[in-house]
């Protein structure tokens, strides 16, 4: 399948792709451009960022710790 300048999947074929750009030109399909993942990713790096400041180091290294120990499912992790 064909590719748009920016990686958007488009019909192979000149009529169906005249359909899809009149159903995106009505708003009956909307645009590839926006789908959710990308909002999602960049919600994750903001709140990735803000949590690591709000964190004290202490807290930081029981973290990954607990992730470590997670990782190699050794016996539960001492008090």
């Amino acid at each position: 399948m064909p590719k748009g300048p920016s990686g958007q999947k488009r019909p192979g074929d000149v009529i169906r792709a005249a359909v899809k750009v009149a159903k995106i030109a009505t708003q009956k399909l909307e645009d590839e451009s926006n789908t959710g993942k990308e909002y999602a990713i960049e919600g994750g790096k903001k709140g990735g960022a803000a949590r690591a400041q709000r964190l004290t180091a202490e807290e930081r290294r029981t973290i990954a710790q607990d992730a470590a120990w997670a990782r190699w499912k050794k016996r539960p992790r001492p008090a």
